[in-house]
């Protein structure tokens, strides 16, 4: 059994009475995805022409497995003598797997219908994701002081926009989901796949908002093309594909944070440094990040945050930079509840008569000079000389390091 294309414009020829059915579908529009079409009897005969509208594949069905399809459009007259043609360009392969494997069990012994496929994109399907998400903004980078390294600003989104599909295989789809239905509605898939659009969209968030894209979170919207590349090379529609049906366009229309979101970032851009474009502030952090002393040490001098409530950073880090004033010393510690505050204090001198420590230059108890007075130089001993040799000797010197003579008097 199989289709031969009819010559064109014969479907309105002299010849259109001694053709025994006419098969067409002209009620496909834009939320219809299968059509299933027979005659009276549920037979198709030799000779009955069917017609394949533009963007439809027409399956020819014949007691519960596929004898032949076209994607191609034009009209065809059905010949139960030929073998399968397999009309249709890229469905070619897809039309023959149908035909090898494509068969229902259970299905009446004698029914031929001709199934057709709407293979257009399927335009006007929303999605949101009506509880929020987590997502990675590396626009709003904070230090981590445990590592010495910077890290995303964690907040919660909500997202909506619109995404359209196309039956990219009629075997698949017909196996898994249409079977020999009358028809098949969009609203009878819709459903599931715009829950399989929020999983897949959670993943090319997890990507977008990685070390690597380090995509804004309020610029989602403006990377739809990147959306789409990603969603593509990560294959992360798999589910949706394994029903014989594929993403086409998805675009991200609002972007909108939760109200803890909101609160950080509205602290993060209050403490930045006024004067400082976000984009230098992140330079800034990143050269601080590097600084062999340690990122808080980076930032001393700043003062261009002050992230120590745990709302900011979810009790992460505590007061990442450190501002050294008034004689004070401030020092971070990771594991510290406050900053631990060591007051200098300049050391005094023992007074020499009673021993209390003061400062200045008189004893506060006695009044005793505590200035250091020069000592006079002792006077010098007369050198001594060994009698028996005359050799120049020590003043305590009882023997004459030369000759071994006595010199004691």
């Amino acid at each position: 059994m199989g289709l031969i294309k009819a010559a064109v414009g014969a479907i309105g020829s002299t010849l259109s009475d001694q053709w025994e059915d006419l098969i067409k579908c002209d009620s496909m529009d834009k939320d219809t995805l299968m059509v299933k079409q027979t005659t009276k009897s549920g037979q198709i005969s030799k000779g009955s022409r069917i017609i394949v509208a533009p963007g439809q594949v027409a399956v020819i069905y014949d007691s519960g497995a596929v004898v032949d399809a076209t994607a191609e459009e034009g009209t065809y007259t059905f010949d139960q003598s030929t073998s399968p043609s397999f009309f249709g360009g890229q469905f070619g392969p897809v039309f023959k797997e149908m035909w090898q494997r494509f068969t229902y069990n259970g299905t009446p012994a004698k029914e031929q219908a001709v199934f057709y496929f709407n293979v257009k994109e399927i335009v006007d399907n929303k999605f949101g994701t009506p509880s929020p998400v987590p997502f990675q903004d590396w626009s709003h980078a904070i230090p981590n002081q445990m590592t010495g390294s910077i890290m995303p600003l964690g907040v919660q989104v909500r997202c909506f926009g619109k995404y359209t599909f196309q039956i990219y295989d009629p075997a698949i789809f017909m196996r898994t989901f249409a079977g020999t239905a009358d028809v098949v509605k969009k609203a009878d898939l819709v459903d599931q796949i715009s829950s399989e659009v929020r999983a897949v969209f959670q993943n090319v968030l997890n990507e977008l908002g990685n070390s690597v894209h380090k995509v804004p979170v309020l610029e989602l919207p403006s990377n739809t093309d990147e959306i789409k590349q990603i969603m593509d090379e990560k294959v992360f529609d798999e589910p949706i594909r394994n029903r014989g049906v594929k993403l086409v366009g998805f675009a991200v229309e609002s972007v909108t944070l939760d109200d803890e979101s909101n609160a950080k970032i509205k602290e993060y851009e209050h403490n930045a440094n006024s004067m400082m474009q976000q984009g230098r502030v992140l330079d800034v952090m990143e050269a601080a990040a590097g600084n062999a002393n340690g990122a808080a040490t980076g930032f001393m001098g700043l003062g261009m945050m002050n992230m120590g409530t745990a709302g900011m950073t979810g009790g992460v880090m505590q007061n990442a930079f450190t501002n050294p004033t008034n004689g004070s010393q401030q020092a971070y510690d990771p594991y510290a509840t406050s900053k631990t505050t060591v007051e200098s204090k300049p050391a005094g001198m023992p007074c020499p008569k009673c021993g209390t420590v003061s400062n200045g230059k008189f004893c506060s108890n006695c009044g005793a000079s505590l200035e250091k007075k020069e000592e006079e130089p002792a006077p010098k001993e007369e050198e001594k000389k060994c009698p028996k040799c005359g050799a120049t000797l020590l003043p305590n010197a009882k023997f004459c390091v030369e000759c071994g003579s006595s010199v004691s008097e």
